[in-house]
């Protein structure tokens, strides 16, 4: 046999059958299936890694449902990875298909992916770089060339006129001859594009190709590959030339198997160079028997009305007539997506573009999610994954949902601490969301969606462990170890509660001990102990005991409580914000703390009887503290009004002690700048100030005299401040408080108003008056109500209700 590809028309008889594609491209894919049952080829190679060719035999699988994809990743460095996908609408899945059907043998010919690996420099280059073969991916794009030179804007819409719209013929290779007579025009005139590489790779394809060709035949091969590399595959080159190119190639040790893909990452917008704009619709025109357009509006007409839209019957009979209509006006041969989406926005959504985004997400792109057999290979820790998706029933799907988790059903439980463990594992399947309904521990709300790109991080996790449990245990032991902050390692041990690692606890709490010990930041300690306190109310759900987290969270807020007053002296004022909000959240911690130890009989039978002496006094600790960096001159403003406020709606604070320490703050003899960060620490910061100014004359009239007396050189220097503070209001209180301050103390109108009181609102609390609501809000709170129900009866046990259940 010549040691070159003969060159000439695809058609077979004269050499290879060469049937240059375009990827993912329907119209290709109906091309290729044709073209193999004309020429009926005794072996089939296809563009992609020879690794592949033990895998092939899986596409034949039942359980193998497209999309999916070919992944390699290197043995030692799983992250150095690519991808090869495939759908039920590429040529690549068609040939396979079709010699799967006819009993033909499939060989992949493109560049090892142990070379193309060894090439690649990191995850990212290796994830993200175009699928090998990609003719869309090089610098020069061909098809947009070709579509300028035929006179159209839009390589797509080109593409939809000149291949997809194109009915079948009489001569299956006609197609073939004529996109390959294109690129090689393009060929001649650009070289490789830009991408050097290409060279390499076709010197390694026409190698397989002479390879089968001596096996098989001359004239029975038959190559599907991209439409870019068949003037190479044509070439006359030598033997010698080719293997010379490929001489002294990089190589690593690969693993391949089959993943699952899906139609967002095949799209463009995903970041698959290979990618399509349109991949739902592509397939609807690949999988449609006839009348596509009639098809596909009533597909849009279905989504439309399962969200509760009005289409009738009539809107998708129009909507088909507009989109001939505007096919016949801009003379193509049928209506595209450009024409099908135009009449579905004039017809079905009165002009608006708003429910267009839903048919684009829903349908152009789709959420469809390829499916692969149990018989692909796989790492231990994907088995083991997926043993427990069945076993949970936690089916893994293209479509974000949410999933509602009550932890006291043994189920759901397991549930929450597999998502817990994969994300220890840094594999993000599930992400928390905010619960509805209910803020206790017992319920968790999360939002799943399986990327593909998640099977790579499920081989990277593999170095862990074999299954889920051991690997996360292995890496929350090696996170501790190597965590560089104190509030890493306490949000840690959060996780491994979370997660219920009980081996990863001790580990963790070991380091946490030493690393609160040598740490004498107060702004780490602050940091660290919400995380740590937090954690101790997984004992009551989970069952776990929590007692050494419990001895370390109370020796870490005393430590906290010593070192804040010197802490907060001589701050900055950003210094001083981010110290706010130190003082905030350990408030927080300190709150929980006293709930815990106060909590139902039996939640703190695991804590010995020093931390529950140590939890009753922390809150009575916490205050002092409070009121000595209020009182503290040297203290910012900012936290100085903060730690006023914070004793005040804690009933440490009498009203007229809380207007006295505004007073002093507001006075004359303080800066105008100082004073306005005192009344954003005061009411600032969505602490419900605004509210408590509408309800308390005396505190607002403070604030409303300072104003009045601010300098006018001063007033500009505050002015940022006094913003930030009130801008953070509901608009309703914010009107409210206007009107309060324009019509001043004393002076509203009508009988309601009270001689020195706000206008339209009593000196004291009317009793009659609120006990008339307590019937009506028992209700609501499920509690007993009746006609004796007053101010100091079940009211406070529906509250207690609200906040356990």
């Amino acid at each position: 046999m010549s040691d070159e590809v003969r060159g000439g028309e695809a058609r077979a008889g004269e050499g290879p059958l060469l049937l240059g594609v375009r990827h993912h491209g329907p119209g290709s894919a109906r091309a290729v299936r044709a073209a193999l049952e004309e020429g009926a080829p005794r072996v089939v190679l296809i563009e992609g890694p020879p690794e592949a060719d033990a895998l092939v035999a899986l596409a034949a699988d039942e359980g193998m449902r497209p999309p999916v994809a070919l992944l390699a990743h290197v043995v030692d460095e799983p992250g150095r990875s690519a991808f090869w996908p495939l759908a039920e609408f590429s040529p690549e899945w068609v040939a396979i298909k079709w010699a799967a059907g006819a009993g033909v043998p499939v060989r992949f010919m493109d560049l090892p992916a142990a070379h193309s690996l060894a090439r690649a420099e990191g995850t990212e280059e290796a994830e993200d770089a175009p699928a090998p073969g990609d003719a869309e991916a090089v610098r020069i794009d061909p098809l947009a060339v070709l579509a300028e030179t035929a006179g159209y804007d839009d390589p797509e819409r080109w593409w939809e006129d000149v291949v997809e719209h194109r009915g079948a013929g009489a001569d299956a290779f006609a197609p073939f001859d004529a996109l390959g007579e294109a690129m090689g025009a393009l060929r001649e005139e650009y070289g490789t594009g830009g991408h050097d590489r290409d060279l390499v790779r076709e010197a390694y394809m026409r190698i397989q190709v002479r390879a089968a060709q001596r096996e098989f035949g001359q004239d029975d091969v038959a190559v599907v590959c991209g439409a870019w590399h068949v003037p190479a595959l044509r070439q006359k080159v030598t033997v010698s030339a080719d293997r010379a190119l490929l001489k002294g190639l990089p190589k690593v040790k690969v693993d391949m198997t089959w993943v699952p893909w899906t139609h967002r990452r095949l799209s463009r917008a995903s970041g698959y160079g290979a990618g399509i704009a349109s991949p739902g619709w592509y397939g609807h025109l690949f999988s449609a028997p006839d009348r596509p357009v009639e098809r596909w509006l009533t597909k849009v007409a279905r989504l439309f009305r399962d969200e509760d839209r009005i289409v009738s019957s009539a809107h998708v009979i129009e909507a088909v007539r507009l989109a001939d209509t505007l096919a016949a006006m801009r003379g193509r041969p049928l209506p595209g997506l450009t024409e099908t989406t135009d009449a579905v926005r004039a017809v079905m959504c009165e002009g608006s573009d708003v429910p267009l985004s839903l048919v684009h997400d829903k349908l152009v792109v789709g959420d469809v999610l390829g499916e692969v057999p149990d018989s692909a290979p796989a790492v231990p820790l994907q088995r083991d994954l997926t043993r427990l998706q069945r076993k949970l029933r936690l089916k893994p799907e293209a479509l974000e949902r949410e999933l509602e988790l009550d932890l006291r059903k043994e189920t759901d439980a397991a549930r929450s601490r597999l998502l817990h463990r994969l994300r220890l594992l840094g594999i993000g399947w599930g992400e928390p969301a905010a619960s509805r309904g209910s803020t206790g521990t017992f319920r968790e709300t999360w939002r799943l969606r399986w990327e593909p790109e998640l099977s790579v991080r499920v081989a990277e996790a593999g170095v862990w462990g074999t299954t889920v449990l051991a690997a996360a245990t292995a890496r929350a032991e090696s996170d501790a170890i190597g965590a560089g902050a104190l509030a890493d390692v306490t949000a840690l041990a959060e996780r491994c509660l979370l997660a219920e690692l009980p081996d990863a606890l001790p580990v963790v709490m070991r380091v946490l001990a030493d690393r609160a010990a040598m740490d004498a930041d107060v702004g780490h300690l602050a940091q660290a102990l919400p995380a740590l306190v937090r954690s101790l109310r997984y004992g009551d759900v989970r069952g776990t005991d929590t007692a050494a987290l419990g001895e370390v969270a109370l020796g870490l807020a005393e430590r906290v409580f010593v070192g804040l007053p010197p802490a907060c002296a001589g701050l900055d004022q950003d210094a001083a914000l981010e110290m706010r909000g130190h003082v905030d959240a350990v408030h927080q911690a300190v709150g929980l703390l006293r709930e815990l130890d106060a909590g139902p009989a039996g939640a703190g039978a695991s804590r010995p009887s020093e931390s529950r002496v140590g939890a009753a006094g922390v809150r009575a600790r916490w205050h002092s503290v409070l009121r000595v960096l209020g009182e503290r001159d040297s203290v910012a403003g900012v936290v100085r009004g903060r730690c006023v406020r914070i004793l005040m709606d804690g009933g440490e604070l009498a009203e007229d002690e809380a207007a006295r320490f505004m007073g002093l703050a507001l006075s004359r003899g303080t800066e105008p700048a100082e004073a306005a960060a005192w009344i954003e620490g005061f009411v600032g910061g969505g602490s419900g100030g605004g509210m408590l100014l509408v309800h308390d004359e005396r505190l607002l009239g403070l604030v409303d005299d300072w104003l009045s007396g601010v300098p006018d050189r001063a007033f500009t220097d505050v002015l940022p401040l006094l913003r930030r503070t009130f801008s953070a209001y509901e608009p309703g209180v914010r009107r409210t408080l206007g009107e309060l301050v324009r019509r001043g103390p004393g002076a509203g109108g009508g009988g309601s108003a009270v001689t020195g009181g706000i206008p339209g609102f009593g000196a004291e609390l009317d009793g009659e008056r609120a006990d008339a609501v307590l019937p009506v809000l028992s209700l609501l709170l499920g509690v007993g109500s009746g006609p004796g129900a007053g101010a100091s009866g079940g009211g406070g046990g529906g509250f207690e209700l609200v906040e356990v259940g």
